[in-house]
């Protein structure tokens, strides 16, 4: 079925807050959506972030962010009173900084709340989600008691869990332990009224998981016999991507790599886990790197870039047999970008699973596959750009001459057309699935940028400040009508 969707992240959402929430203004893209005739909404991953703000990078693999919880919604529902509720600020870029300081002192007070009389929906929610929740809610409590510290410098006996002195913590942590519950169950409530108010309008959640899990995470610390470690809980190697013509020095991501024959020899558990719980929480859900299941990029751990890395052999198949057990074949995007060897196009190919094709690329001289809209297949998902890519905008404000030439001669457009005819391209496209970034329709410039990879700093705070009018909807509305990708009426 062709269809279309927007990406736009959850923190990226207008807001008084300092971040964009769960809250009123994600109801009302989700009513935006629904006019402008979309079917998917697209986000990044949801978790909480730790060094780098990275969404990439987070604590723990099933939890939720804290930073997405909507004061007002905690008000409505008897957890904040109104004088608690901090101050409305303007829009504006994402400071990560105050929200680290601001919120847990916020969140504590309506946290208090509820344990002071926890309800039967909290119990209820701490039972479901206990297979992850306990882990994670005890790692937050020591990861706090130890200054903030990442876990690869906490004491000996705490970081390789020692059994005496995960006992200890438990005890001495117990109200903050019960406190980093509390938030999980304030947010997944949040997140549940959502999807549940976007699927009755028709509209369809797009999650996004990376394919690692971060160093500094309950994921690691619980199991790390699922890692290639010392034993010490001391990465060997990590992960990244190699040298190429967007970056000469490789990209070096830090991650802990697998272990892939202990995930083998468990029949990939751990992988159905999270695999069945991020298909509960989304409708549909993007694997990033997803290439790293056939072959992944192996840089001794401690270099200072990707460049004396090497590529290890994966799961390939078992993988693929292993999800389509516990999932059937559809509900996933596999993220197929950069290079990819015969070996990946046919592991791909086996899964069934829709690959990515990113329209920039088609034109950009540095990208050495072909991206032109005539190479698609049917069972794509096509963008204008990611949230690693520049604007359309700032692409064709920054790209070489003779690159923006082309895409106009291709597309047949001026340049100051050439985000509008990008777009049309992916809609016009056999794709079944179009996906553009809200950035894009707003034909913002470089200043909307979400992430340049391999740098730090001024990155995952984009913020949308330009209201989202009725008539960008009904133009919106109408392109994805010309292009056959409106949902019927009877599935509104």
């Amino acid at each position: 079925m062709r269809a279309s969707g927007i990406l736009m992240p959850v923190f990226s959402l207008p807001g008084p807050f300092g971040i964009g929430t769960l809250g009123k203004e994600a109801f009302a893209f989700v009513d935006f959506l629904a006019d402008a005739k979309q079917t998917y909404w697209q986000i990044l991953p949801i978790g909480p972030t730790g060094y780098g703000d990275s969404p990439y990078q987070s604590f723990s693999a099933f939890a939720g962010n804290p930073y997405f919880i909507d004061y007002r919604l905690l008000a409505s529902d008897g957890w904040l009173t109104a004088d608690e509720i901090p101050a409305e600020r303007p829009v504006g870029p994402i400071d990560y900084g105050a929200l680290y300081n601001e919120r847990p002192v916020v969140l504590k007070k309506a946290a208090d709340r509820l344990l002071a009389s926890p309800s039967p929906a909290y119990e209820a929610f701490c039972r479901e989600h206990s297979f992850w929740l306990e882990d994670y809610a005890l790692f937050m409590a020591v990861k706090a008691a130890q200054g903030q510290a990442g876990l690869a410098d906490w004491p000996n006996a705490l970081r390789c869990r020692e059994p005496e002195a995960i006992a200890a913590a438990k005890a001495e942590l117990a109200g903050s332990i019960d406190y980093y519950k509390a938030v999980q169950f304030f947010f997944y409530t949040q997140w549940s009224a959502l999807k549940a108010y976007a699927n009755a309008k028709g509209i369809r959640l797009v999650g996004d998981i990376p394919i690692y899990v971060s160093p500094d995470s309950s994921d690691l610390w619980t199991h790390p016999e699922l890692f290639q470690t010392d034993g010490t809980m001391h990465l060997t190697q990590v992960a990244g991507c190699p040298p190429d013509a967007f970056a000469a020095d490789g990209q070096l991501w830090g991650n802990p790599l697998y272990d892939w024959s202990v995930h083998k020899a468990t029949g990939f558990a751990w992988w159905k886990q999270r695999m069945k719980y991020a298909t509960s929480i989304y409708d549909v859900v993007r694997i990033d790197h997803f290439r790293g299941f056939e072959s992944y990029y192996c840089i001794p751990a401690g270099d200072k870039t990707a460049a004396n890395g090497h590529w290890e052999k994966g799961p390939d198949r078992d993988f693929i047999h292993a999800m389509h057990e516990a999932l059937g074949e559809g509900s996933i995007i596999a993220e197929d970008l950069g290079y990819l060897t015969p070996e990946v196009k046919a592991m791909l190919s086996a899964s069934g699973y829709p690959g990515m094709k990113i329209m920039q690329f088609a034109f950009d001289s540095r990208e050495p596959g072909n991206y032109l809209p005539y190479t698609y297949p049917h069972n794509s998902v096509v963008y204008t750009g990611t949230h690693d890519n520049v604007t359309t905008e700032g692409w064709r404000q920054s790209a070489s001459p003779e690159d923006v030439h082309y895409a106009c001669r291709y597309l047949r457009c001026l340049p100051e057309d050439l985000t509008e005819a990008m777009i049309c391209a992916c809609l016009a496209s056999v794709s079944d699935m179009a996906i553009i970034p809200m950035a894009d329709w707003l034909h913002l410039g470089a200043e909307a940028r979400i992430n340049t990879p391999s740098t730090q700093g001024a990155n995952w705070q984009w913020r949308l400040d330009t209201p989202l009018t009725s008539l960008l909807a009904e133009h919106i509305a109408d392109l994805t009508a010309l292009y056959d990708r409106a949902p019927a009426a009877a599935d509104r």
